[in-house]
């Protein structure tokens, strides 16, 4: 579970700020008429939130190569 942890804290920190700027965005602006699908309810904002900040942070993570020798004689 550390492993796991320590290998995707992007991902991780990503969720939590994109969870924390959905609720907000829901608490500051929303939709008052109710009839937004996402900034409507304050779970469904902050579920997209988490969603689109796990999936930007995790663009940013390297990929960790094996062996310099082994792609060298995979060209």
């Amino acid at each position: 579970m550390k492993n796991w942890i320590l290998n995707n804290k992007l991902l991780i920190a990503g969720v939590i700020i994109g969870s924390l700027g959905g609720y907000i965005y829901w608490q500051q602006i929303g939709c008052n008429s109710g009839t937004c699908m996402i900034t409507s309810k304050w779970h469904n904002s902050t579920g997209y939130g988490a969603l689109m900040g796990g999936l930007l942070f995790s663009m940013f993570k390297k990929e960790k190569r094996v062996n310099k020798e082994q792609d060298a004689d995979d060209k």
